[in-house]
């Protein structure tokens, strides 16, 4: 793998050198600079100069309701910094990629984002998949690299010390959703379904079988699918159909694309448990896909509850509703405006646009206010975070509660 990294960054180099130099090629696009909300820089006109950042994210194919929240919020903090003064009298150029969920695409988005737009920070991703398969080609380059969605808390350690999390680790919301799960709906036993095609969805389903078995709880069947191949879970609701006794919960650990279509199929068999999950559901696709009645009864951790009268989030939830048109989607919105606030003032506090001061700066970070909550690196590249537990209503997600899993 590292010599096929090395023919790749090499291949690239040399096509660099024979001019191709053109910052707008591809698919790659700049944020325009328009929003009149606060930012992190200080007030007034940029005086003049861009500052190229990545913005690599899945905004086709199956993460798109994920990702195109995102890059949606992480646009809209760039315009509202440039509205403001920019950083340190420069300008935020945002240079987007899309992946198109596709680990090999997310690679070499990567790739393109550092040699061909010389970019001095990239963000993306709400997946592990993607960051982990991403995250090594910004490492070798030294270029910091902040995932908004993406939750395993090894990531870190995996990419390397350029690598850095705006949201908690897969722990954290497994653990809460399996607290909730039992503190507050009763549960006892557990039938757990396991997506395996995702670096996500395993950790998720072991984090959540390790807090409720510890607690006490039963994991009374566990089935499994391939979420790359599979749409048709009968055989999997039959086993679950058979069990003596039904379980009190059903922890489903599904990807966004495939969550829905799983809640629609359970429903549709008469089977009114309670699913359980955490932030692949939170996607307006469990609704458009799983319908309105059958998605009643779902509960999910994620990292904001939208409707939150806390200013920053209401302040938030105004300005990307002014953007866009609508109110946004789900949280990865709002992870993806912190990831580029986040950035932007590592950039402001370092007075550097060098790579690896604004590395340092990251790793300074301590108690920055962000919509999804407070962000230190202090101990960890992984911040730690209250999770959000969101019910489903008659296709409205509403806030059940916060929950700080110990």
């Amino acid at each position: 793998m590292k010599k096929l990294l090395f023919l790749m960054i090499s291949l690239v180099l040399v096509l660099s050198a024979c001019g191709n130099n053109n910052n707008n090629a591809g698919n790659a696009s700049s944020s325009p600079a328009s929003s009149p909300s606060a930012s992190a820089s200080a007030s007034g006109e940029p005086s003049g100069g861009e500052i190229n950042i990545g913005a690599l994210f899945n905004v086709t194919g199956g993460q798109a309701s994920l990702d195109g929240p995102s890059l949606a919020g992480f646009q809209l903090a760039a315009e509202e910094i440039n509205a403001n003064g920019g950083i340190n009298g420069k300008t935020i150029k945002v240079i987007s990629i899309d992946a198109k969920t596709d680990s090999t695409s997310a690679t070499n988005g990567m790739q393109e984002l550092i040699d061909v737009h010389k970019v001095v920070a990239v963000a993306g991703f709400s997946d592990t998949t993607f960051a982990t398969a991403a995250g090594p080609v910004a490492q070798a380059a030294g270029i910091p690299f902040v995932t908004s969605g993406a939750t395993s808390p090894l990531i870190p350690e995996l990419v390397g010390d350029y690598m850095f999390m705006a949201a908690f680790g897969d722990d954290a919301q497994s653990y809460a959703i399996s607290d909730y799960s039992m503190d507050k709906l009763n549960a006892k036993t557990a039938w757990v379904l396991t997506d395996t095609s995702s670096d996500f969805t395993n950790n998720v389903s072991v984090f959540f079988k390790e807090r409720f078995t510890g607690k006490g709880g039963e994991i009374v069947l566990e089935d499994k699918y391939d979420g790359a191949a599979d749409n048709d879970f009968s055989a999997q609701i039959t086993r679950l159909q058979s069990l003596p006794t039904p379980p009190d919960i059903l922890m489903v650990s599904a990807l966004p694309d495939k969550a829905g279509i799983v809640i629609k199929q359970i429903r549709d068999k008469g089977i009114n448990i309670p699913i359980v999950s955490a932030d692949g559901f939170d996607t307006p696709a469990i609704v458009e896909m799983g319908g309105v009645p059958q998605s009643n009864n779902v509960y999910f951790a994620t990292h904001v509850a939208l409707g939150n009268s806390d200013p920053i989030v209401s302040d938030f939830v105004a300005a990307y509703t002014a953007k866009t048109g609508h109110a946004p989607e789900n949280g990865f919105a709002a992870l993806g405006y912190d990831a580029m606030k986040l950035i932007a003032d590592a950039i402001t506090r370092a007075g550097s646009e060098d790579p690896k001061a604004i590395r340092d700066a990251l790793n300074d970070t301590k108690g920055f206010k962000a919509v999804t909550g407070e962000i230190s690196y202090e101990t960890s590249r992984v911040p730690s975070k209250s999770v959000t537990i969101i019910k489903v209503n008659e296709g409205k997600f509403e806030f059940a509660d916060n929950v700080t899993p110990q």
